[in-house]
């Protein structure tokens, strides 16, 4: 009966009210887990600008960190909802037995890492001795402590799979909502704790993801899902791991990509001033606010879209994407709107530095530009990855950030100055979605011919 009541709606339910209901609690869960981002940063930049900058510095780091969780997260929910719209439970099941085990393993390596060699990697990003120092304080504490993320990231995305929204939602919100209440007094030494500074940051978000993935594996193990993991029964398949990661893969490549090229883009601002850094770590950070939005939105869009491309509707996958693609256009709107009018009170709810805002109030005008590519570039990748196409919104990433993002960032830098670099954001959107858009159109029709040829009794919704 579970499986009437759970996957199948998503087969059968009207596409504006499922897809509202399966991404709302996905959304309120990921704008308060970029409130906590924003919040994060705030306290830092309190303490001083280098602070600021070099939480920024150490934002790729945890970058990757979420990038492997993501990656991982995405195979899993695009296979097990492409499973269960072919009503293989049991598959469904013994995939999600083997990301329990992947999780933990991830933990593990990354945590080694962080024990030993965290001061090295925080070397790789910067040469300046005071972000050296802060920095490392700062990661060394977010890697040792990895499994905290790993765990809730991961796991969450077995139950996207199965079109459950609620329980991610509530992970997100007690881990991003106890960072908010612990992180002043770590940070500062209100009360009876110490004055930790940056460290203190880290040991909040450390803590309070820890909690929030004790409550996912709490879930996970009850007797309420429509999956079951069963551990002692567990076989290990490794063309269940080949399976995950066809799709998971290149989604964590991405994300990689996007830390990378963090990385290039803080040298490259770097060399200007450090200022120009921090600038850079405000706009990531204020962006996430409306984007989280946009990848909330595709925690309910993906699993619809994979499950009927899985069941062979092609009517309610084509409308599920058209009103997934206007969403997204809105939430873009909206951010586009924010930076271009509240520049400075943005800039000054971190730090009011005079540098600060004379750098700050071009750059979050000129980035913003690039919002209304940059969300449906979002929804085009995420479509590719709900119908198992990996390879395209690789291809599409590494297009955006190593080819044209960097690059363009650099020569506009070196012929212009400063304040053309930020031009780089929209060109590199812009560019992408021009050649994204005709080769998702291309791919869709193909699908779309295929299940009809399968099911041309099923072209109604």
């Amino acid at each position: 009966m579970a499986l009437e009541t759970k996957s199948s709606r998503m087969g059968t339910e009207k596409i504006s009210k499922l897809l509202f209901k399966l991404s709302a609690p996905a959304i309120v869960g990921m704008l308060i887990q970029a409130l906590y981002n924003i919040v994060d940063s705030i306290y830092v930049g309190r303490l001083s600008t280098d602070a600021l900058s070099a939480l920024s510095v150490s934002f790729p780091v945890q970058m990757f960190l979420i990038a492997i969780g993501v990656g991982t997260g995405v195979g899993t929910s695009s296979l097990i909802s492409r499973l269960l719209g072919r009503g293989n439970k049991h598959r469904a099941n013994n995939v999600a037995e083997h990301v329990f085990f992947i999780a933990i393993i991830y933990g593990i390596i990354v945590g080694f890492i962080g024990m030993f060699f965290s001061a090295n990697v925080i070397n790789l990003f910067t040469n300046d001795p005071v972000l050296i120092d802060l920095g490392q304080r700062y990661i060394r504490i977010i890697l040792t402590g990895s499994i905290a993320m790993f765990v809730p990231i991961i796991f969450n995305y077995i139950l996207r799979g199965e079109g459950n929204t609620i329980i991610p939602m509530l992970t997100l919100m007690i881990g991003a909502v106890l960072n908010i209440i612990i992180d002043p007094f770590v940070i500062f030494g209100i009360g009876p704790f110490p004055q930790l500074g940056v460290a203190g940051a880290a040991y909040a978000t450390i803590f309070s993801r820890m909690i929030g993935g004790i409550f996912i594996i709490f879930v996970l193990f009850s007797d309420k899902n429509e999956l079951s993991l069963e551990l002692e029964d567990f076989n290990f398949d490794f063309e269940i791991i080949k399976e995950i990661y066809q799709v998971g893969l290149p989604a964590m490549v991405n994300r990689l990509l996007f830390s990378t090229a963090m990385v290039f883009i803080n040298l490259i601002l770097g060399a200007f001033n450090s200022t120009a850094i921090a600038v850079m770590g405000i706009i990531f950070r204020m962006q996430s606010f409306f984007l989280m939005m946009v990848f909330g939105l595709t925690q309910g869009y993906l699993p619809i879209v994979g499950y009927n491309y899985g069941h062979d509707k092609p009517d309610r996958m084509k409308r599920t994407i058209i009103l997934g693609s206007l969403t997204a256009l809105s939430f873009g709107i909206i951010g586009f709107a924010v930076f271009q009018l509240f520049p400075k009170t943005i800039l000054s709810l971190f730090n009011n530095d005079p540098k600060l805002l004379k750098i700050g109030v071009p750059a979050l005008r000129r980035v913003s530009i690039s919002y209304f590519f940059l969300v449906l570039n979002i929804i085009g990748v995420a479509t590719f990855q709900a119908i198992g196409r990996g390879l395209p919104s690789f291809i599409l990433t590494v297009l955006r950030q190593a080819i044209l993002l960097v690059p363009g960032m650099y020569i506009l830098g070196q012929l212009f100055g400063l304040s053309a670099t930020w031009l780089s954001f929209p060109v590199a959107e812009s560019i992408s979605f021009a050649i994204m858009l005709p080769w998702l159109i291309s791919t869709l029709k193909g699908a779309m011919y295929n299940m009809r040829e399968r099911r041309p009794e099923q072209t109604t919704v």
